[in-house]
């Protein structure tokens, strides 16, 4: 029999992450847990060492410091036994772009963005050789909407997307599935640690819900999982519009609207 991948988990003390950590422990995957809390990760691990009987490894991690993260990258390239990553780790920050000072805003840029492509960037390769594996890159329906007011952290899954699909391009023909997770407001403590209520909010997710939706897409090869959307067709219609304005793009000519009259 096929032994299963080990995965790799970040930001799997709580949240999203604790939940993945629950539903692959629940499908025989061994783990590596990385996290800043190594007391919440021990007591995780335990639990689910107990109930499923898989070998389950804590690796206490900043991912926004680059010592913390050299070690989390150097064991995705050498360790052959981890062959599924998933890159929850990730904050939130609420105010204005113009309240938020720019050390916090570099903050979480370096969390939701430099980390995740780092690690992605460390794994890649040796799935690629081996022909096998997966990404799975927790987004946000706040990347495909300005309007929401979050900017920074916007823009953040909004990379999160866009660097998904592009793997997806590239690595799938060489065996790699890379999945784009993009939910919508869900219970987790990121509101807190942002200084938001998440009890002002309406509609919010369950995070159970949310990973198990996440997984039917991750079981189906889906490139964009969104669980909240309702109508799918959505999204694939927003994907022929934005082929179609490719379409439309010439390098070399000026558009007709832009030529001024001599």
């Amino acid at each position: 029999m096929t032994s299963r991948p080990t995965v790799l988990i970040t930001g799997a003390s709580t949240g999203i992450g604790a939940v993945y950590a629950e539903r692959f422990a629940q499908r025989g995957h061994n783990l590596v847990l990385v996290a800043r809390d190594q007391a919440r990760l021990q007591t995780l691990a335990t639990r689910l060492q107990d109930a499923f009987e898989v070998s389950i490894e804590v690796l206490q991690a900043d991912l926004t410091q680059l010592s913390d993260l050299a070690i989390v990258e150097a064991r995705l390239r050498e360790d052959a036994s981890i062959g599924i990553l998933i890159n929850n780790a990730g904050a939130a920050q609420s105010g204005q772009f113009i309240e938020q000072s720019t050390d916090s805003v570099a903050h979480l840029v370096a969390l939701n963005t430099t980390a995740l492509v780092r690690l992605a960037s460390a794994v890649a390769p040796r799935l690629a050789k081996a022909g096998s594996g997966a990404i799975i890159n927790i987004g946000s329906v706040v990347g495909l909407a300005p309007e929401f007011g979050m900017s920074v952290y916007g823009a953040t899954k909004a990379f999160v997307l866009f660097l998904s699909q592009g793997l997806s391009l590239e690595l799938s023909p060489q065996g790699v599935y890379v999945q784009a997770v993009l939910p919508a407001a869900t219970r987790t403590e990121i509101w807190d640690r942002a200084g938001i209520d998440i009890n002002t909010l309406s509609d919010v997710m369950e995070v159970d819900d949310l990973v198990d939706a996440a997984l039917v897409g991750f079981d189906r090869r889906e490139p964009v999982t969104i669980p909240p959307l309702q109508e799918g067709e959505r999204w694939d219609a927003l994907q022929t519009a934005r082929q179609g304005l490719l379409s439309q793009i010439r390098q070399s000519t000026v558009a007709q609207r832009y030529l001024t009259q001599a």
